[in-house]
């Protein structure tokens, strides 16, 4: 799927707000073509020589008849009156397209956890927990500087650029053939700076998603950090770190402004090759001055969104490297789907038997070889074995957070694998060695195992946990909010919150 399908199927749930964002630039380019009509009466007709228009006497007959000064304040009022409605128009588009913008971008950012809670455990394993954050903090916010930093605002200079290309036509066929002469020019500087400028966008993401890291490793192991006074060290190393980016920035801030000093030369050249053609027009009577204000405003209402795109094209590239990378986790495989006969977990025993089971989580180093074992409900095992042997991958086979390369794992005599995911996992307590504890209160977190249980459930847990005295003693009790990772209590106290029984 290309870049522009993809970012059109996130804007698909929005037509409604996508077409009054067109009507709307619509008004905007009526307004735009009407608003130097009003210069131009005054100049040629009310100040100059030149016969009110025919058409505009026809339908307003007494126009006619109105001395100098009431046709000033006719044509200025009403020059004002269209400049006043389009920063109206102009008010309502924007709201509209930001509210769209920031809509997208949730959406993209819920598809993106969504998509990464379904990634199997062996990818959260493997890959970096900082650059996927970077990955739904910042880059997804690429979805709304590409639609309104980059499609939309081309779409409404395109919009311009036809609409006043044939008004000016109709006036003086050889001022609009000027007017696109700077086209293959502006092509030709984009054309000459996209790469340099795609290459240091996508340097600068990367640098930014690392030093991301390295703050998130920082902040994550401040306990060892102070233990070992090593915080000099650390911040070396994120000093470096920042710098390399700071520099990165400001090579792609460079380059951008190059380009926009490139698109400007090229605007400004364009517009001062109309003004001495025009003028000369004017000087041979062929153009009057009205009409060659009228030209260069629509000039300028053309060129200013080119020249917006041309100071923000390094953002542009950053949406399009951004959105490579956002899109490059949505094309990972999700975890292992259900088999279509899949079954639900309801009412297991709790009877358990591995058959040979072997697994390796790169395909080379085998980290369990054969495995046989058996639980019987009631049974309380111990796997024993010295660091890396295993011991943790072994109990995940449980609720299939990994899956064997090898054997099978049975769970009340039928393989773990027929059972609904979500169904088994609902119905397997799971205490990890780190101790694992969300923000929220401990209420919140004793019932994370089962979301609908009451209070009365959740203090049965906590007793069954042997925790409940300890929650009794704190000053707001189960409503006491938890510390990041539960950094109040105590190793125990952590241990038997993190056991979340299943209330």
């Amino acid at each position: 799927m290309t870049l522009i399908r993809w970012t059109a199927a996130f804007l698909r749930p929005y037509r409604a707000r996508v077409a009054a964002v067109l009507g709307l630039s619509l008004v905007e380019i009526g307004l735009a073509t009407a608003a130097p009509w009003a210069l131009k009466l005054i100049v040629d007709s009310v100040l100059g020589e030149q016969p009110l228009p025919a058409p505009l006497v026809a339908a307003v007959p007494l126009v006619a008849d109105l001395g100098t000064v009431a046709l000033l304040a006719l044509f200025a009022g009403g020059g004002l009156a269209i400049e006043l409605s389009a920063e109206a128009v102009r008010l309502a588009h924007t709201q509209i397209e930001v509210d769209m913008g920031q809509r997208v971008v949730h959406d993209l950012r819920s598809r993106l956890l969504e998509h990464l809670q379904a990634l199997p455990l062996r990818h959260h394993l493997t890959h970096r927990t900082s650059d996927a954050v970077y990955r739904l903090d910042a880059d997804t916010y690429c979805i709304n500087d590409l639609v309104t930093g980059g499609a939309l605002p081309i779409a409404l200079a395109g919009l311009h650029l036809a609409v006043m290309f044939a008004v000016v036509l109709a006036m003086d066929p050889t001022l609009a053939l000027l007017a696109l002469a700077v086209a293959p020019f502006l092509y030709l500087c984009l054309r000459y700076h996209a790469t340099t400028l795609s290459e240091r966008a996508e340097q600068v993401k990367m640098l930014e998603s690392g030093l991301v890291e390295r703050a998130y490793e920082t902040l994550r192991s401040i306990a060892a950090i102070k233990s070992f006074a090593r915080e000099r060290h650390e911040l070396g190393r994120f000093s470096r770190t920042s710098r390399d980016t700071a520099r990165a920035r400001v090579r792609l801030t460079w380059q951008e402004s190059l380009f926009s000093l490139a698109v400007t030369t090229v605007t400004l050249a364009g517009t001062a090759m109309i003004l001495v053609v025009g003028g000369l027009r004017v000087d041979d009577e062929t153009l009057t001055v009205g009409q060659l204000l009228v030209v260069i405003a629509y000039l300028a209402r053309v060129y200013d969104p080119v020249a917006e795109i041309a100071h923000t094209v390094g953002n542009l590239q950053q949406a399009v490297v951004g959105a490579g990378r956002v899109r490059d986790i949505l094309a990972l495989e999700p975890e292992i789907a259900d088999a279509p006969d899949a079954v639900d977990a309801r009412g297991l025993a709790g009877h358990v038997r591995f058959e040979a089971v072997a697994f390796s989580y790169d395909g080379e180093r085998t980290v369990l070889d054969g495995v046989n074992l058996e639980a019987n409900p009631g049974e309380l095992i111990a796997v024993v074995g010295p660091t890396g042997a295993g011991k943790t991958t072994l109990v995940h086979l449980i609720p299939r957070l990994f899956t064997p390369t090898a054997g099978r794992v049975l769970i009340d005599g039928r393989d773990a694998g027929a059972y609904r995911l979500r169904s088994l996992r609902e119905r397997i307590a799971l205490v990890p060695q780190d101790p694992l504890l969300f923000a929220g209160t401990i209420a919140d977190n004793i019932r994370y195992g089962r979301l609908d249980a009451s209070d009365a459930e959740v203090e049965r847990a906590a007793r069954a946990a042997q925790i409940h005295a300890a929650i009794a003693r704190l000053p707001g009790g189960y409503e006491t909010p938890v510390a990041e990772a539960g950094a109040t209590l105590s190793g125990g106290e952590r241990q038997r919150l993190a056991s979340r029984e299943r209330c």
